[in-house]
């Protein structure tokens, strides 16, 4: 079994580009803060490659920016090619199979949710973003509840 389940920020805009049969790819990184603290104290991330294609790929590259916050479920993969050098150069990456907006934009919360797996690539799956209402977006009120409603 392959799948991975990240959250993160993007680290910068998606780059969406064509491939010559005129395919969507589009790129971005994510920044994944590490559950623990290093040995200075101080909290260190990892930056995964994540790649969709297709209308996930144009769907990624209109509404993600630097900084927002997104759920990726995909897969792992690995590819390699030959540097300029003639090196070969190994690539590890995540390909995107949905996709969830999290928070507004630039990262504020609320905002335009599609619900998770509500972005899935073509090819018998959904290609439409459903958007779904959500209750518990900021819109700046305060939320009335009571001390004896929280369960802790």
């Amino acid at each position: 079994m392959n799948k991975v389940i990240l959250i993160g920020n993007l680290t910068k805009d998606p780059e969406l580009r064509y491939t010559p049969n005129g395919v969507a790819v589009t790129t971005f990184t994510l920044a994944i803060n590490r559950p623990r603290t290093n040995q200075a104290g101080e909290r260190e991330a990892d930056f995964i490659n994540i790649v969709a294609w297709q209308k996930l790929a144009d769907l990624c590259a209109t509404y993600l920016r630097k900084g927002r916050q997104a759920a990726v479920e995909g897969r792992i993969q690995t590819r390699s090619y030959d540097n300029k050098e003639g090196k070969k150069v190994y690539v590890t990456e995540v390909v995107a199979e949905n996709v969830q907006f999290l928070g507004g934009k630039g990262g504020e919360g609320g905002g335009y949710d599609p619900g998770f797996g509500g972005m899935k690539p073509s090819g018998g799956q959904r290609d439409e973003m459903d958007a779904f209402g959500d209750p518990f977006a900021n819109t700046g009120k305060p939320i009335n509840i009571s001390d004896d409603d929280l369960p802790f």
